[in-house]
Formats: structure tokens, sequence, C-alpha cells
């Protein structure tokens, strides 16, 4: 799941890079795509070195509230500034995905208290 978050994060980044920042709304829009997207790797590492059940399950389900957020953005960047394309669609596939083993990670996590 490391070199995964990685892999999302990296994405984000690189979609950043490529919008047009002359645009104030994409300028913005972008920044926090890029702040969220990258939150999920930084967390899912904290995360990882959880020094209990309680703090990795806080740490995990932070990350599926910021791949949620993170495709709140990229609908945004879709709906209403006409972003489109397969590198939009992958990312927010990506995200919720991630999404759906964040909440799993997090229920097995519980039960094993």
């Amino acid at each position: 799941m490391r070199k995964r978050t990685k892999a999302f994060a990296s994405s984000v980044v690189r979609f950043y890079i490529s919008l047009d920042k002359r645009r104030e709304e994409l300028r913005v829009l972008g920044r926090q795509l890029l702040r969220s997207g990258t939150s999920v790797a930084a967390n899912y590492r904290e995360g990882s070195r959880a020094r209990s059940a309680d703090e990795f399950v806080a740490k995990v389900n932070l990350c599926s509230q910021e791949a949620d957020e993170s495709q709140l953005w990229l609908e945004l960047l879709r709906d209403d500034c006409g972003i489109s394309g397969p590198e939009v669609n992958s990312i927010w596939q990506e995200a919720d995905e991630l999404i759906a083993i964040f909440v799993t990670m997090a229920k097995r996590a519980r039960l094993g208290d």
C-alpha cells in the first residue's frame, strides 16, 4: 500500500503540473487536489508506523477522507472547469478503489481489538 499510495500521489502531482495555472480556478482547485492527493500517501505512511490499532484506524480513516476530497476536486475540475480525459478518470477511479481499501482496513483493524 505504501507504493500504491505514493503512486497515487505522484499521479496527482503530474496532473497538477499539467494544468494551465494562468486560469485562476484551475490553479486554486488544482492546489486543493494537490494537497489532498499527496496527503493520502503521507497519512498512510504515518499510519503504517502507528503505535496502536486506534492510531492506525484514525490514520486510515484520514486517508479515506483525503481520497474522497480528492474526488471532489476532480469532479469540480471536470464538471465546472471543462478538464476531462483519461487522466482525470484514472485518478478518480484510483481514489475510489483506495477509499474502499481504507474502509476495509479500518473495519478489520477495529475487529482485531
